[in-house]
């Protein structure tokens, strides 16, 4: 069915990163498919916030999130076989899906938050891969 799958997680949300960690990897393992984990370090946002910091910040903060993501894998899937970690900075759901598309995965899976007021008017990430991705996404709560 799938022989790539983009397992989106944020480690700063423990049980939501768990739960989208079994669904992804028992996917992976129905579907005899190859796993890659994507984290996202979201912007700063404005550009004045951003280049306060420098890039010497961006690559310490790029750092700390590669080994936080590796940690995070190895207490959440152990000896699972993931493929590939990645680690990305931007819009979440922009990176999602970029990173998809460059792994030519097939299917994406996402975790999502209860939704709030304030995303029945701007979107959650969740929602936003799920109408943009051109890949089957499986979006966990």
């Amino acid at each position: 069915m799938f022989n790539k799958i983009l397992l989106a997680v944020d480690i700063n949300d423990d049980a939501g990163a768990q739960r989208a960690a079994d669904h992804g990897l028992e996917l992976a393992r129905m579907c005899g498919a190859e796993l890659h984990v994507l984290n996202v370090v979201p912007d700063m946002g404005f550009n004045l916030v951003g280049s306060a910091f420098g890039p010497e910040h961006a690559k310490q903060v790029r750092t700390e999130t590669e080994t936080a993501l590796r940690t995070w894998a190895e207490g959440a899937m152990p000896g699972a076989g993931i493929a590939g970690l990645h680690v990305s900075q931007g819009t979440v759901y922009d990176q999602i899906i970029r990173k998809a598309d460059k792994l030519g995965a097939d299917a994406i899976v996402v975790g999502a938050h209860r939704p709030e007021l304030r995303d029945y008017l701007v979107g959650p990430n969740a929602a936003r891969v799920v109408r943009h991705a051109k890949q089957a996404v499986l979006v966990v709560r």
